[in-house]
């Protein structure tokens, strides 16, 4: 037997536990310490196994727990804040009933509740914005007050002057004033930083706005005149302007004057450059206010070129010249030279020197070469505008002197384009910081303001023109057309860019050159709205005499009298000029000018709610009428050909005997161009050789005089006419066609395309009526009776005829030909 260890020894009956022993009983197992001890192994394997299931359970029943403690968690979460809930209403309703005891009692709460606490909320809004807009207040009075004290620092240094007499000037005085000039610049800079946030969140508080405006304002108007007072006594000091000799000042002349700003040196040029920055600071404040205003008004600011202290050094100049402008008002080039060449003589020391100040004061987009020139022509031009042209509009207007004036204006315009020509040219070499730029730096800007200076201008203008050209359009020859100087490229005949691709007669180009001259002349005028009052007015006008013109001179071609070679031609050179004057129009709209002024011109008088984009081109009327001249001379010519072939074939139309019967006459030559048109015995008809002959004499001289695209229209236009004529002809007279009849038409009507011959490939392409006329009388008579039974028989009649190949005929005409065509037996 084998021997077991220890733990696996049965347990004495005196060890057993009690309640072991009664629950084995309980079991089902009787204790018997007699019995086998291997029963009990039985009951220790069922035991294990009982408690193997019983541990699983348990297991289980801890999983399951654990669930049910986070459900029972998360319900007591929410069943503890709806506990708190239902607290505070009861606490609220309390309080309400509380107030609401009687009927009375409730009404006042409802009131409250419904009228009172949206005011009481309106109220804490508006204290709100009291509060916020005494903040502002507070803050605009501390900037405003910092300003004040600023300009009150500057007005008490005033003990130091310059004086040329003082060789050696204390600078100090100068250079704290224009420290406290700086600090009075910064503190409007706050403020209008400030006043613009105000201006987009509170637009509201205006009367703020104005009174800051006042306080601003008058600081300004004394710390401006001082700063620009010292200024002018710096340059005086420094020797601005320099003396200069007005003598010579004829275009092209140097004599060298020394710029005193080149010279400075030491503490003058840190005076000078101190007081320069200082007028810029306060140039550039300026420009903040202003751009403010136009904020407030819904405008745009327009950029300009003007530098305080740049006009500063030319008002210095302007004051020591004009009294030589006033010496030279009739001789107005010396005025020009004279300013020419100051401004040559003074521009590169200008941007040697203020350029680097200018980009110290940091003014964006601001050249100092542009602002000197632009300054310049100013001086000139206002001179003009106040000393000038207000005494030439008083002698135009007066008849005794109106010559005189009009000889004087011509002659005062021809200077200013040439000087402004000049003028930019200074800066030509770089790109203009502003799109106005070029606008502002011309003598005309004396007009901006004076639309009636501009339409007399206009006026003046149109009439020279037009005289000067009058003695041009007189002469015969200048409406000659040098054709034969013409040679033809057949892949570019029809793509026309020269007065010599259109075949146009000097006259035209003549009338163009001088309305674009008179462009010209306006170019540098400022204001889109006066240069189209001008173009309107001068060159536009100038196009519709000449326009006039042309239609005067079509109506002396008499039109019944167009048999006459010389007739012909006059109105073959009236549409080639129109043509031209119409595609030089075009090309000129094109322009980037022009459209731009399209767009402006539209705008101003378009509906608003139309999409101003939509630009035609500028000269659209001009080219309407120019297009609707061509269209109606080129149908009369069209119309005349076609009435006298009528008349020259009315026999051969007529005469419906010769399609019945054979008629064998000798073979007549066609237009002298070595081809027989004969089959066998059948020669051309008699009737049709004269309008046959007459056609492409037609047809020649309009292509040798006619230009390339209108004549394409016009010969195709011919051939539609003569299929149309002739069908209906026949169709008319009732004409039937015996076999010999029909060998006899079709003879003709190669004549007829033969007349076409030279202008395209395949004439009988179009004469799409004539074509299938042939077509049914080539047709045998069996043919033709299947045909006709088909036409008569099949819903489908137009199918039957795409058999045939006949496209351009209707199943009636068809039926008809073919009820006409008779077959010998």
């Amino acid at each position: 037997m084998e021997n077991l260890g220890d733990e696996f020894v049965l347990p004495k009956l005196n060890e057993i536990p009690e309640k072991t022993l009664g629950f084995i009983n309980n079991q089902g197992f009787k204790f018997n310490p007699l019995e086998n001890p291997s029963k009990f192994e039985d009951l220790a394997i069922e035991l294990n196994t009982n408690c193997a299931h019983l541990q699983t359970h348990l297991q289980n029943l801890h999983k399951s727990l654990g669930k049910l403690l986070i459900s029972w968690g998360s319900r007591s979460i929410r069943a503890k804040s709806s506990l708190q809930d239902f607290t505070i209403n009861l606490e609220n309703l309390s309080i309400i009933s509380s107030y609401c005891g009687n009927r009375e009692q409730s009404r006042s709460f409802e009131q409250i509740v419904g009228n009172d606490l949206p005011h009481i909320a309106k109220e804490l809004r508006r204290i709100e914005t009291i509060r916020e807009y005494a903040g502002v207040a507070l803050k605009l009075e501390t900037l405003v007050g910092d300003l004040e004290d600023a300009v009150s620092a500057v007005n008490r240094r005033t003990g130091y002057t310059f004086s040329k007499f003082d060789p050696s000037p204390s600078p100090g005085n100068l250079h704290a004033k224009l420290d406290n000039v700086h600090r009075a610049a910064n503190a409007i800079k706050d403020i209008e930083k400030l006043l613009l946030g105000v201006l987009k969140d509170h637009p509201q508080w205006c009367n703020l706005l104005k009174a800051v405006d006042a306080r601003v304002d008058k600081t300004l108007g004394v710390i401006r005149p001082q700063v620009i007072a010292d200024h002018r006594s710096l340059l005086a000091y420094l020797g601005w302007p320099p003396k200069f000799l007005a003598s010579n000042t004829q275009y092209g002349e140097s004599t060298g004057i020394p710029n005193p700003l080149v010279l400075m040196q030491g503490e003058k040029k840190q005076s000078y450059s101190q007081s320069f920055l200082a007028l810029c600071a306060l140039q550039h404040v300026q420009i903040l206010r202003e751009e403010r205003h136009l904020i407030l008004l819904g405008k745009k600011k327009e950029e300009t070129l003007r530098l305080w202290a740049i006009d500063e050094l030319v008002s210095s100049i302007a004051s020591r010249i004009e009294h030589h402008f006033l010496k030279w008002i009739d001789q107005p080039e010396l005025m020009f030279a004279l300013v020419y060449k100051i401004t040559r003589d003074f521009i590169e020391g200008v941007d040697d020197v203020l350029q680097p100040l200018i980009d110290e004061a940091r003014l964006v987009s601001c050249s100092a070469k542009e602002a000197w020139v632009s300054a310049m022509v100013q001086v000139l031009s206002g001179f003009l505008g106040k000393k000038v042209f207000p005494v030439l509009v008083g002698r135009y207007k007066e008849k005794s002197t109106k010559t005189d004036a009009i000889s004087s204006w011509l002659h005062l315009i021809d200077e200013i384009v040439r000087f402004d020509k000049r003028m930019q040219s200074f800066i030509s070499s770089e790109t203009y910081l502003f799109p106005g730029s070029s606008a502002s730096m011309s003598a005309l800007s004396s007009f901006c303001d004076r639309p009636d200076w501009v339409n007399i201008w206009a006026k003046i203008e149109l009439k020279d023109a037009w005289n000067k050209l009058k003695p041009e359009l007189k002469d015969e020859r200048a409406w000659s057309t040098d054709h034969k100087l013409k040679t033809e490229n057949e892949n570019d005949q029809y793509f026309l860019s020269t007065r010599e691709d259109h075949k146009a007669p000097l006259a035209a180009e003549y009338a163009l050159k001088t309305a674009w001259e008179l462009m010209q002349r306006c170019k540098t005028l400022p204001g889109t709205a006066r240069r189209i009052q001008f173009i309107r007015s001068a060159p536009g006008k100038f196009l519709w005499r000449f326009f006039k013109l042309l239609i005067s001179r079509h109506k002396s071609a008499n039109f019944p009298a167009y048999d006459a070679e010389e007739n012909l031609v006059k109105v073959c050179q009236l549409i080639n000029a129109a043509r031209y004057s119409e595609f030089k129009l075009q090309e000129w709209s094109d322009d980037v000018d022009l459209l731009e002024l399209r767009i402006v011109e539209k705008g101003l008088t378009l509906d608003p709610k139309l999409d101003a984009t939509h630009v035609s081109c500028f000269f659209e009327e001009q080219i309407g009428s120019l297009v609707e001249m061509q269209t109606t001379w080129l149908m009369e010519f069209i119309t005349h050909v076609l009435h006298q072939f009528e008349n020259h074939s009315y026999y051969y139309f007529h005469n419906v005997e010769q399609f019945e019967q054979v008629r064998t006459t000798p073979m007549i030559p066609f237009l002298t161009s070595g081809v027989a048109l004969t089959e066998g015995d059948t020669t051309l008809s008699d009737d049709l050789v004269e309008a046959l002959d007459y056609l492409r004499s037609q047809l020649l001289l309009i292509k040798e005089y006619l230009n390339p695209n209108d004549f394409l229209d016009t010969w195709r236009s011919i051939a539609d006419g003569l299929d149309h004529f002739t069908f209906r002809s026949l169709l008319s007279v009732n004409a039937r066609f015996s076999d010999n009849g029909a060998k006899q038409f079709r003879i003709d009507m190669e004549g007829l395309f033969f007349a076409f011959k030279g202008l395209c490939a395949r004439p009988e392409a179009f004469f799409p009526r004539i074509r299938d006329l042939l077509k049914l009388l080539k047709l045998s008579k069996k043919e033709v009776q299947d045909l006709k039974s088909e036409l008569l028989d099949h819903a489908k009649c137009s199918d039957c005829l795409l058999t045939y190949s006949i496209s351009s005929l209707s199943v009636d005409q068809t039926l008809e030909i073919l009820n006409n065509r008779t077959f010998s037996v």
